[in-house]
């Protein structure tokens, strides 16, 4: 840890020079373009102003800056909205000019950003991929014709809290959240439970995989306040999220192949589920077909998206206990 800060300290004061001649040209060509906010210290902006309660540092900020304010963090231009007025603005009426993400580092990871509807601009690709959500992953008719799996994974749940409570053990909420969550998920997708006993490697390949990206996506990165540092990625956090992301496919890739090889199969009947929708789609010589990249992709963010509150719940458990 002391080298790391060693280092980190190195790479700041290099780039102190950098940062300082940016935020000036910055100052000379903002006045009138950016809403009112507090004055940002050199380097560092208007951090100190967040405190360790950001939410409440914000509000006393907005009754003296007003509804619409700008920030600095670090180097980068942030504007906040603290209004239902001028949230209605910029979500329902001014929603095309402000629906393009600040993409954060780590995402550009197995160049996520280029694939994941998430997080791509708005462009021809991401209403493709877009229609084919809302048509095929997310339509009330998918998830109504596999209701009946995910009944009996809560019915599990609720079983083996029933055994706990008949034994009087205590219940680990963070693990059986989390497999009845990605079951939940799983059957979903893959029409099967991968967080069974019958697939101790998914399973643990898995479970490192999704709580790393959880612990990296999760962790403020110094490249996305400072995108002087991004090429140097100082804590290795886009490294480490390449890696899990990396790992995350890996295994998309062998539940993929599986059922290609299922499909070849005569007499093999269709799953019904996301992945089979995805595959026929990505069969089809049409211009709304998708390759197997954006399954890959599609699958991850669908992944990510739904264990990212368990994370946070389980993060704050852990932190409780220690």
């Amino acid at each position: 840890m002391d080298l790391l800060s060693l280092l980190l300290c190195v790479l700041i004061t290099c780039t102190l020079v950098q940062a300082l001649i940016s935020l000036a040209k910055s100052s000379k060509n903002s006045p009138g373009k950016l809403p009112p906010g507090p004055t940002p210290l050199p380097l560092i902006g208007n951090f100190l102003k967040l405190g360790d309660k950001p939410h409440k540092s914000l509000a006393e900020l907005a009754k003296i800056y007003g509804p619409i304010m700008t920030i600095k963090l670090g180097q980068v231009n942030t504007v906040v909205i603290s209004s239902p007025t001028m949230a209605k603005q910029i979500l329902q009426k001014q929603d095309l000019s402000f629906s393009n993400r600040s993409i954060p580092d780590n995402i550009q990871a197995q160049n996520h950003d280029q694939f994941s509807v998430a997080w791509m601009p708005i462009s021809t690709q991401w209403r493709k991929l877009r229609k084919i959500c809302n048509s095929h992953v997310f339509a009330a008719p998918k998830l109504d014709a596999n209701q009946h799996l995910r009944h009996q994974v809560v019915q599990g749940l609720i079983a083996e809290v029933r055994e706990s409570c008949e034994l009087g053990v205590a219940v680990d909420i963070c693990k059986a959240a989390f497999r009845t969550t990605f079951n939940l998920l799983s059957n979903t997708i893959f029409s099967m439970e991968l967080l069974d006993d019958r697939n101790k490697d998914t399973v643990r390949e898995l479970k490192e995989a999704v709580w790393s990206s959880m612990e990296h996506i999760g962790t403020p990165n110094l490249s996305d306040y400072f995108p002087v540092l991004k090429k140097i990625d100082p804590q290795g956090i886009r490294r480490q999220t390449t890696s899990d992301f990396g790992r995350l496919i890996v295994v998309f890739d062998r539940l993929i192949d599986q059922r290609l090889e299922l499909k070849k199969t005569q007499g093999c009947l269709s799953s019904n589920d996301v992945l089979d929708a995805l595959l026929n789609i990505s069969g089809d010589d049409q211009s709304d077909s998708i390759d197997r990249t954006h399954i890959q992709h599609l699958l991850l963010v669908s992944t990510l998206s739904n264990c990212c509150p368990l994370a946070r719940i389980c993060w704050v458990n852990y932190r409780i206990k220690h």
